[in-house]
């Protein structure tokens, strides 16, 4: 189990703060105490905050988990290895360096680096009639509301397995009772995947969803349309004459 990006910076936040207070053994103890406290997956998470090795990380956990009586001698100051790069004066600014990959990691946050997801913020290209073509619709939209004709918007949403499944919601149990789910996440060939599709009424300002295990086909779509209609678009607009649908995607 990876241990969250989030739990990793807050841990890099508290090792800046704390660390440089305490002697080298001190330091040592403290990234194998918090190792310990995260679990699974908490070795990798204190190497990626601290910029320390694995193997000494995993070290200190054992000597913690050991009993042993805790040792009184301290390091004398400066003492162990050194730095990588202070040991290789120029390992920052030159390439062609054998170094770990717990030191890289160490340098790049010195000079402000972090791991981070990309993002989606690059727009591809947009045709020239692009605002046309959406004025247009919303003219055509205004002119069915003002006529009192209905006027909605239908869009596929995601898909989700049916069954006991594990999903990222929490909900309040008794402690160490956990909700039962399935280890994997295979498909129930019975049961399948349950298909929402949502229709939005821009008049009542409401949405109604229709659920269905069938694929997500242009039939599926024009059910849940008909469904939507016949329980509650008929009695909500008597008078409607034309029905003007927006298919989103």
């Amino acid at each position: 189990m990876a241990i969250a990006q989030e739990i990793v910076e807050s841990l890099r936040a508290k090792f800046a703060a704390v660390l440089p207070h305490l002697d080298e053994r001190g330091q040592r103890l403290v990234l194998g105490a918090e190792a310990r406290a995260l679990g699974h997956g908490g070795i990798g998470a204190v190497a990626r905050a601290s910029g320390t090795s694995r193997s000494r990380i995993s070290a200190r956990v054992a000597e913690l988990e050991s009993g042993r009586e805790p040792l009184r001698r301290v390091r004398r100051e400066g003492g162990g290895r050194k730095p990588a790069e202070q040991a290789d004066a120029g390992l920052v600014a030159a390439t062609g360096h054998r170094v770990s990959h717990e030191t890289v990691a160490k340098l790049l946050h010195a000079q402000g680096f972090s791991l981070q997801a990309n993002a989606k913020t690059i727009e591809g290209g947009q045709p020239p009639d692009r605002d046309a073509q959406f004025d247009y619709l919303n003219e055509q939209a205004k002119s069915h509301l003002g006529a009192d004709q209905p006027v909605i918007s239908v869009d596929t949403k995601k898909k989700e397995l049916v069954g006991p499944y594990k999903n990222r919601a929490s909900e309040w149990r008794p402690a160490g009772d956990p909700e039962q789910v399935k280890v994997h996440d295979f498909i129930d060939p019975a049961l399948g995947k349950a298909n929402p599709y949502g229709v939005y009424d821009l008049t009542a300002d409401t949405g109604w969803v229709s659920v269905g295990t069938d694929h997500d086909t242009a039939a599926f779509a024009v059910n849940t349309i008909r469904s939507w209609w016949q329980a509650v678009g008929a009695e909500r607009y008597p008078d409607a004459t034309r029905l003007m649908i927006s298919a989103d995607g």
